[in-house]
């Protein structure tokens, strides 16, 4: 397994939340989603071999959250 952590523009509202992890947590491969509000911070972890850290960022961005910087561990 691996975790990849993904900073965020900042959000505006808790329903973001559900948003992200929700869709996040549907991937194929991506075991937990858990987004902090208040920091605005995506951490998941996931099957690197079912998806890669690049398919999640690009599926946040693509539900209107731009991320500013990403790591994986």
């Amino acid at each position: 397994m691996k975790t990849a952590k993904f900073q965020l523009e900042p959000l505006t509202c808790p329903s973001c939340i559900k948003k992200i992890e929700g869709k996040l947590g549907r991937m194929e491969g991506v075991s937990e989603a858990k987004v902090l509000f208040h920091s605005s911070k995506v951490k998941a972890q996931y099957d690197e071999s079912k998806v890669k850290a690049k398919d999640l960022e690009e599926t946040i961005s693509n539900l209107g959250y731009p991320v500013q910087s990403s790591k994986v561990s």
